[in-house]
This record gives C-alpha cells, structure tokens and sequence, in this order.
C-alpha cells in the first residue's frame, strides 16, 4: 500500500517548456536561492499534505529534500510554524538529509536534529553507500529512515555483490532499529529480493513514475485503502 511520496521539483519554464533540476538546482545553490526555493517546496508539501488529509488520506507522508544551505537553526521554527499553519502533525513530513550534510559541523548538526525529533519531524538519510558512508553515523545521529542508493538497487536481480551489499544494509538498518527505503526499484524481481531481505519501504518507477500532484491523487485514491 501507499505510505508516502518524495517531493520533486520541476520548473514548468513558459518558453522552454518543462526544465530538469539538474540544470537550475546547481544555480540555485550557486546564486543562495535554493534557501528560498526550498522554503517554498517546505510551503507547497505542507499545503498538499493538507489537501490529502482532507479526501481521507491521512497516514500519508511527504518526504522532502534539504539543502545544506537549509540545514540550519531556523529550519525546524520555519518548518514547525508551517505544520501549525497547515493543520499537520510531526508524521505527515520528513526531512531527507545526505551522508555529506553529517560530515560537517557535527554538533550542532546532532542539536538540530534533535529539534526536528522535538516536533516529530522524521529524518531520512538519502542515497546511502554512495558518499561518506560511516556506520558510527547510525549510531550517534537520531535517524528514522536509511534509504539505500538506487545504484545499488538497480543491479541487485543481476549482479551478486551489488545484492549482498543490499541485504548486509537492510539486515544492518533493521537491527538498529531503523526503516529501509529501497529507492529506484524498477522490476518486480528487485521487489522479490527486498521483500525477502525484510525492506519495509521501496519507491520507484516499479510503481509509478513521478506525477503532478492531479494524477498522483488519482494514483494514491486507487490504492491508499489496500492494506497488508
């Protein structure tokens, strides 16, 4: 069944039709606007988290992305005073953070994600096994989910050592007490093999590619009520 869904950010340009962040997130960055750029996609989940409590969806989680321009004190009042205003609790966003976000300044990265833990924010830690994989992050940062790369994921059905490191990070995240994202999941036998490895989560083309968020409630009423 549906538990939740990852915010992706498009840029429908008048003239140049429909452009992909991987050519105006980096400018983002370069130029500061991706502080108020990730306000607003912060505004735009709250608003439809809101909208799909209201049709009766309300175990739904929307996942997003931070920047680590972001990731900083003023984050988790923003992101309280925009559940507050939309009706939501803590359960209904989660903040997706990296590998690389952890590295650096790590104490006052452990405070700030101890707030996020005070509101009942989840965290996520995205596109793990790609960066600066450490497991004494597991052990000291309050993190709720471990999504594994989808680069690992995406070769598991054909390629041995690609599934042993899957298995060997579920089976490591699980008895830590941590919930499996599996990202990129594209075959059902992908899904066959995480199934079997105990993965609670997976998200991919497998299911649906990304949709506006018209299509993507159509989507959610078709199987939100199928339970296990």
């Amino acid at each position: 069944r549906i538990v939740g869904a990852e915010a992706l950010i498009r840029w429908q340009h008048p003239e140049q039709g429909l452009v992909s962040p991987a050519e105006f997130i980096p400018l983002a960055e370069e130029t500061g606007l991706i502080s108020r750029l990730g306000e607003w996609v912060i505004r735009a989940a709250c608003a439809q988290s809101q909208a799909w409590r209201a049709k009766g969806h309300d175990d739904l989680t929307i996942a997003v992305n931070v920047s680590p321009r972001q990731f900083r004190p003023d984050l988790p009042p923003f992101i309280a005073e925009q559940l507050r205003a939309h009706g939501l609790d803590g359960r209904h966003l989660e903040i997706e953070i990296t590998e690389g976000m952890l590295m650096h300044h790590s104490e006052a990265t452990l405070e700030l994600m101890h707030h996020f833990q005070k509101i009942g924010v989840r965290l996520s830690l995205d596109d793990f096994g790609t960066g600066y994989s450490s497991l004494s992050y597991l052990k000291r940062f309050p993190i709720d989910n471990l999504k594994i790369d989808q680069s690992f994921v995406k070769w598991m059905h054909i390629d041995e050592q690609s599934e042993i490191l899957v298995r060997s990070i579920i089976a490591l995240a699980v008895n830590l007490g941590l919930k499996v994202v599996a990202e990129g999941t594209e075959d059902e036998s992908q899904i066959d093999i995480l199934k079997q490895c105990g993965c609670h989560y997976a998200q991919g083309f497998y299911y649906s590619k990304p949709l506006p968020s018209d299509e993507a409630e159509l989507f959610i009423a078709k199987y939100f009520s199928r339970r296990p």
